[in-house]
């Protein structure tokens, strides 16, 4: 698995376990970050697309998708903006960017081993 999968790899069973927990368990993910109770099924739903998205990334890495690897970084990056933008219009907690970040760092990773392994094979 090249560096450039593996950045794709965690971030994907990062993602896995982050909806099966918001999928089952969402209060234990949202609360430490001051959000309000979840009771309404939404978070769930989320939870779900959240896995899903998490096996095409695990996949992705599995077999060494690089377009894929590619097209995530502008997506992972555009979280955090727009979990940013939720914050400044007063729709969400700043906790949130929290979650953006790790989006946005995860596709710097990815950004960065992409560039590594060109230079590499010259």
């Amino acid at each position: 698995m090249s560096r450039a999968a593996r950045s794709i790899f965690i971030f994907g069973v990062y993602i896995v376990v982050l909806g099966f927990l918001l999928s089952t368990l969402p209060n234990i993910i949202i609360g430490p970050f001051g959000l309000p109770e979840a009771r309404e099924v939404w978070i769930r739903v989320l939870g779900v697309v959240a896995f899903v998205l998490g096996c095409y990334y695990v996949q992705a890495a599995r077999q060494e998708v690089t377009a894929f690897f590619h097209w995530t970084i502008w997506g992972r990056g555009a979280i955090l903006v727009g979990f940013t933008l939720l914050v400044v219009a007063g729709q969400a907690a700043p906790a949130l960017i929290l979650f953006g970040v790790v989006d946005a760092a995860g596709a710097a990773w990815t950004a960065l081993e992409l560039r590594a392994s060109r230079r590499t094979r010259g």
